[in-house]
């Protein structure tokens, strides 16, 4: 089954641009500006009180320029973004295996900021001049009292040692299908177009976007080849000492649902790959698998924006995320611009509940931050998250719900835990119709007042 008509239509418009920045991060050095949107003021009406530019229409840079709007309504409130729509990431394994369609994962821009009073701007992100406070874009430049950089993530594909070539192909060819748009149309294509044999899926290392999210579409994978009834095998190799989170819950439906269609190792970081032959080598001995099709999974980084802007640095677990205070998100050393979402260096879970709810602190803290209030006391992102194991209506999702805690500035664990790993249905719920009311319950938050 290919991409449909709609889908296409859908898709056309989205723009693929963060690959060519082309900025410097300081306007001091006159000689190494690009030309893009420099010198050239946005076409925006002046602003009639502080400005407030979020870069980035995701979950946390929707949700931020919503509430920062909301608790400062006589702020001018802008959201940069290069998409002319936004699709989701969260429930985007249900799409792939034809659960939901493309119009559930999709939403307006002009929707979200018309009805909660900011302004929608299209264009790409290319660069900064922080001394005059100055966000380059491709269709202008935008002058701000207030920036958010909400950049998502990008991959990276460095822990594998491949060259550029094979890189490319497995960007290509192999979409890991974590950042949304063209990778889960092509994941989609390749399932419902899969005839059999293995399919590998990679889990990567460090704290990569949606924890959960390879375990449950390996199950939900496994579960499209078993009622086509396909002599098929969904290949997991992970390469973490075990599931990263849920895994009791994970690990019995693997084992109880899908013994014949799910193959799960631990440990098992790819070594070498021929991509024409279909084979490749992972773990500490070189095991050999070979494969009919796959999605690569790599590790990820901090969204590159970050880096051209100059806020970025190494955190513990992934490269070039947010150099930001911890509580109140504003980078180190730069008075008024924050980082936020999946981009950040905490250890939170890059997830759409996560960022949500972050998003509605630091958008509240932004607006006192304009009125000259004191600060905001700080407010826990809530991680909330479920994973269906099966399309069947009562064979419930597994979830976590969850806050952090700190020791000083450095996050030390997590409170308020609850979690269910029991997917076996006793409470005779849809668990689909959970799945989905969640995120359109999310969906109404960031694009609906």
């Amino acid at each position: 089954m290919g991409i449909t008509r709609r889908d296409a239509i859908k898709l056309g418009a989205l723009s693929v641009a963060t690959s060519s920045l082309l900025a410097t991060t300081n306007s001091d050095d006159k000689s190494s500006k690009s030309n893009v949107g420099m010198g050239t003021p946005a076409p925006l009406p002046a602003a009639n009180g502080p400005r407030i530019v979020v870069v980035g229409g995701g979950w946390s840079g929707l949700t931020v320029a919503k509430y920062a709007k909301r608790h400062a309504p006589d702020a001018d409130v802008i959201l940069v973004e290069q998409r002319a729509e936004f699709i989701s990431c969260p429930i985007s394994n249900l799409y792939i295996v034809g659960m939901v369609d493309l119009e559930f994962l999709t939403h307006d821009y002009f929707q979200a900021a018309n009805e909660n009073n900011y302004t929608y701007f299209q264009a790409t992100a290319v660069g900064i001049d922080k001394k005059n406070r100055i966000i380059q874009t491709s269709n202008g430049d935008i002058q701000y009292d207030y920036l958010v950089l909400a950049p998502g993530i990008d991959y990276d594909y460095s822990y594998w040692n491949f060259d550029a070539v094979t890189e490319q192909r497995l960007r290509s060819e192999y979409p890991a299908a974590f950042i949304p748009g063209s990778e889960h149309i092509a994941l989609k294509n390749k399932l419902h177009n899969f005839k059999g044999g293995n399919f590998i899926l990679t889990v990567p290392g460090g704290n990569y976007r949606c924890l959960p999210g390879p375990y449950e579409r390996a199950c939900l994978i496994a579960d499209f080849f078993k009622k086509r009834k396909l002599k098929a095998k969904v290949i997991i190799l992970d390469e973490n000492v075990d599931i990263t989170i849920k895994k009791d819950g994970f690990h019995s439906a693997f084992e109880e649902l899908y013994k014949d269609y799910i193959e799960y190792h631990s440990e098992s970081k790819i070594t070498s790959i021929d991509l024409d032959k279909k084979i490749l080598t992972a773990g500490e001995f070189d095991d050999v698998y070979e494969f009919e099709d796959a999605s690569f999974y790599p590790h990820v980084r901090g969204g590159k924006l970050l880096e051209v802007c100059g806020v970025a640095k190494d955190s513990k677990y992934n490269k070039m995320e947010g150099n930001i205070d911890p509580f109140t998100y504003e980078v180190i050393g730069e008075k008024n611009i924050f980082v936020s979402g999946d981009a950040r260096s905490m250890l939170y879970s890059k997830s759409g509940n996560t960022a949500n709810s972050e998003g509605q602190y630091l958008g509240e803290l932004i607006a006192k931050r304009t009125k000259k209030k004191p600060s905001l006391k700080w407010k826990s992102p809530v991680t909330v998250c479920y994973s269906l194991v099966s399309s069947k209506p009562k064979q419930n999702a597994i979830s976590v719900k969850s806050e952090y805690k700190f020791e000083g500035k450095k996050m030390s664990g997590y409170k308020n835990v609850s979690l269910s790993q029991n997917w076996k249905g006793k409470s005779g719920s849809d668990s689909t119709m959970v799945v989905k009311g969640w995120a359109e319950g999310m969906y109404t938050d960031m694009f609906k007042k």
